[in-house]
């Protein structure tokens, strides 16, 4: 039988190359984590810290152990080191001998070393290189630079070299429009010894080749190195004891087999919305007579989910079908959730699987200038009923296209492809992140001008690179090794053809996916949202800050300016803290301070997303999925997250949370017209009542209707369409301010929105005099809030970490709104939220932030 020992729990050293003195490190790691432990760095992200820590990228860097090697292991036939993650180029040495050198960080690192083993204490050495200096001569090399528009090589102190683009590691490392550069070097992932004798199973796939709720075809895929030629038996048996055997003959050497596997009536595995999110463990054991000479588990959801691009009489859908359901894609774009990885605890990686799942979303894109994330990350979206969009981890950025950099990308997609494909949320496996449209190969005049900066030759060498890693290399190992999943080459991008890339523009939204930036980068007013919708908008968002706890963490009340070094420094996107401005003073009064500022700035970015994602959903079934930028943060900053760095939901969450319900009602005003829309997600149509009310400032009802509406399952339903002047004529003396459609059913309130009907930079808001009572319902203290003047955009803060069941709403003068508080709870081993007390220690709303 095999056996492991983990050397990741070792007592580990680290130095600089050049010095003698060693430290203690913590594995896994990095060199700025265990820096900052010694205090030889302060804070990376506090202030502008991180300009002041660019020399640590440009040394080498030595870690070490020394662990004892048992009789036992020793006695195993094979012994393996095998590395996760090493981050980058590193040289390996054990006992001296050096083993191996590694160039990749997201490839798994296997070295036989039996040879170099001894009984007793042995000594692992690892020698990383600077990525800076070992990739600094390349551009000259090359010739010229390769796009890389979000490198920051200028804080890096690197020139105009961009150098991203040449190290197999994390894009965002070296700066992005939302991150620092932090160029990292360390052992990443966990390193351990296994050894095995006879045979072993080094990979253990479950293919879903037919799914059903009658039946689920199913094949188990092994990978079986064996030390002899041998007859044995295979055994393959699930959660439920239904068993297959194989009798095999094994070839001395690396050995695949498949074996079929039939299970009727079998639990299927849903998304969040739809159903149970059902996962079964299967076992595969090698059995040689009686004795068992090998083992593996492994665990999965059984579904089957296709990427349906059919011709309609719109164009070509992009539409995701789970067991035969057509999905509506409701989420976000995932980033990492730390500068330095190996900080994400597993309370912070179910704290945002759990705030994704709260927030009604079915699906997140893990973003190519990433990582390919830790299982966690996959573990809990099966768990939790999250879909993963699965990008490669290539940006924003053109790539070498040498032989050795080609075999290198082929050996990281075999890896991660091997790694992931068991998860049932993978949905779709992504080449790169706008690179096709960047580039517009066959668009003379298309893409974002980087074909201008190069010759003809120059120009054709990067695109058969680019042709090469996307079209060849990435989607043959998706279809050998995973081929019921679906390969996209690009996002966002129209079709691919034999004879040539059709690339995604803002003219021609009929076919592929969408990013839609004109509102933000472009400052185009967000009604513009509505103009343009695809098939599935699989990118776009809209600036805010963290609030001003968050803030603080990284800055001084002094600091509290919008255009202070700090808070420039801590703005990523050159015009970033301008637009948020612009857009602020297009729609909203003035901000009477900074702190106001922060406030209105969430509110701003919440009710842009919330016009685009209503846009999207009330166009159900021409666009099939939306996906805002982005959910989280890597560090505390302005940007486009609806979570911040410590996970604090911002207004953009709630609104969410509140637009992505799974029945929906949507209000589009259009002229002199109000259409009411239910959106409904779920599979049975629903009977409902339609209530509209018209308030005005006091309180008081000018006008009320209500009738029965019927929604449709699975789709977006006009239920009425009225004149707002029908509507108005109803007004008394004070002019209407607020329109609220209610939809009911069963006497259960299922959604309410409100409009207004003049610009909200128009509002006369008068100070509304907010007041709640606590009261204690079930064992836990809820709030009743109510307010004597209309209240615009209530905010509640707290003490606690958590969030409300509400947050970002509307107070009606005479209505009670009933809020709970859910407690972030640090226990891994409790749900990531419970239930707690309300602690409100502020009330606000849009009164008190404006002029």
């Amino acid at each position: 039988m095999k056996i492991k020992q983990n050397l990741t729990n070792q007592k580990w050293q680290f130095k600089q190359a050049n010095e003698k003195i060693w430290l203690s490190a913590t594995v896994p790691g990095c060199v700025h984590h265990d820096l900052r432990d010694h205090h030889i760095i302060e804070d990376p992200f506090y202030g502008k810290n991180e300009l002041d820590m660019q020399w640590i990228d440009k040394k080498d860097w030595e870690y070490k152990t020394v662990f004892d090697v048992s009789n036992e292991m020793l006695s195993k036939e094979v012994v393996v080191l095998i590395f996760e993650g090493l981050d980058t180029y590193a040289d390996i040495y054990l006992n001296d001998h050096k083993l191996i050198e590694t160039n990749n960080m997201f490839r798994t690192w296997n070295i036989d070393v039996k040879p170099f083993l001894s009984i007793g204490e042995n000594t692992l050495r690892i020698y990383f290189h600077s990525p800076i200096n070992r990739d600094m001569k390349k551009p000259n090399e090359l010739g010229y630079n390769l796009p890389a528009v979000n490198d920051h090589s200028e804080d890096g102190e690197v020139g105009e070299n961009k150098l991203s683009v040449f190290a197999r590691k994390a894009p965002y490392h070296y700066g992005w429009d939302w991150g620092p550069r932090f160029v990292t070097s360390g052992i990443w992932k966990d390193v351990y010894l296994q050894g095995w004798s006879v045979v072993n199973i080094t990979d253990f796939h479950i293919q879903q080749s037919s799914i059903s709720t009658e039946v689920a075809q199913l094949t188990a895929v092994l990978e079986i190195k064996s030390t002899v030629s041998k007859e044995i038996t295979i055994e393959i048996k699930d959660t439920d004891s239904e068993r297959a055997y194989e009798t095999y003959k094994l070839e001395k050497g690396t050995n695949s087999i498949s074996v079929p596997i039939t299970i009727a009536h079998p639990k299927l595995w849903w998304t969040r919305e739809l159903g149970e999110q059902n996962l079964y463990t299967f076992y595969a054991n090698i059995l040689d007579e009686d004795d068992i000479l090998a083992e593996v588990s492994v665990q999965t959801g059984l579904r089957q989910i296709q990427l349906i691009r059919n011709k309609d009489k719109y164009g070509t859908t992009f539409q995701f079908e789970l067991n035969g359901i057509p999905i509506f894609a409701k989420g976000a774009n995932h980033i990492p959730n730390d500068s330095f990885q190996t900080d994400v605890t597993e309370e912070r990686y179910r704290h945002e699987i759990a705030t994704a799942a709260a927030s009604n979303m079915n699906m997140l894109r893990v973003w190519g200038g990433g990582i390919y994330e830790y299982d966690l990350f996959y573990q809990l979206c099966d768990e939790y009923g999250i879909l993963v969009w699965q990008d490669f981890m290539f940006a924003c950025s053109m790539y070498p296209g040498d032989q050795s950099f080609l075999e290198n990308v082929r050996q990281e997609a075999i890896d991660n492809v091997k790694r992931l494909r068991n998860y049932a949320c993978i949905a779709l496996w992504c080449g790169n992140n706008e690179m096709d449209a960047a580039w517009s190969e066959y668009d003379e005049d298309g893409g974002w001008g980087w074909k201008e900066l190069y010759t003809r030759e120059q120009r054709e060498v990067i695109w058969k690179a680019y042709d090469d890693i996307f079209h060849h290399i990435l989607p043959d190992v998706v279809e050998e090794l995973d081929p019921t999943t679906d390969y996209w080459p690009s996002s966002p991008m129209q079709d691919l053809s034999q004879s040539k890339a059709q690339h995604a523009t803002f003219d021609s939204l009929q076919q592929g996916d969408i990013h839609y930036w004109d509102v933000w980068h472009g400052l185009k007013p967000l009604e513009e949202y509505k103009k343009y919708v695809g098939r599935f908008m699989s990118e776009y968002g809209f600036q805010s800050f963290p609030e001003k706890k968050t803030v603080l963490s990284y800055a001084e009340e002094n600091d509290l300016e919008l255009e202070s070094e700090v808070m420039l420094h801590h703005q990523k996107n050159g015009d970033g803290n301008r637009l948020i401005k612009n857009y602020m003073q297009m729609y909203y009064k003035d901000p009477k301070d900074f702190s106001s500022f922060l406030y209105l700035s969430q509110t701003l970015q919440a009710d842009a997303i919330k016009s685009a994602i209503e846009a999207h959903r009330l166009n159900k079934p021409f666009c099939m999925g939306t996906l805002y930028w982005q959910l989280n943060d890597c560090w505390p900053v302005a940007s486009w997250a609806s979570m911040d760095y410590y996970g604090r939901w911002k207004a953009l969450q709630y609104t969410v949370k509140d637009r992505y319900k799974d029945i929906a009602l949507i209000i589009d005003k259009q002229g002199s017209e109000c259409n009411f829309y239910i959106v409904s997600d779920i599979l049975d149509n629903v009977s409902a009542e339609l209530t509209i009310k018209l308030f005005d400032r006091n309180g008081n009802l000018l006008y009320e209707n209500k009738e029965l509406v019927l929604a449709g399952a699975n789709t977006s339903t006009l239920v009425k369409s009225e004149k707002v002047d029908k509507i108005i004529q109803y007004k008394k003396q004070e002019q209407p301010i607020v329109l609220r459609g209610i939809i009911e059913a069963n006497k259960k309130l299922i959604d309410a929105v409100d409009i207004f009907f003049e610009p909200i930079k128009d509002l006369t808001l008068e100070k509304p005099n907010i007041t709640y009572e606590l009261i204690e319902e079930d064992g836990v203290t809820c709030a009743y809030l109510k307010s004597e003047k209309l209240a615009k955009d209530v905010w509640l803060e707290t003490d606690k970490e958590g969030y409300f069941s509400e947050n970002k709403f509307n107070l009606i003068p005479g209505e009670k709104k009933k809020i709970h508080f859910f407690e972030r709870s640090s226990n891994v081993n409790s749900p990531p939220f419970i239930s707690g007390d309300i602690a409100i220690i502020k009330i606000t709303s849009m009164y008190d932030y404006v002029i």
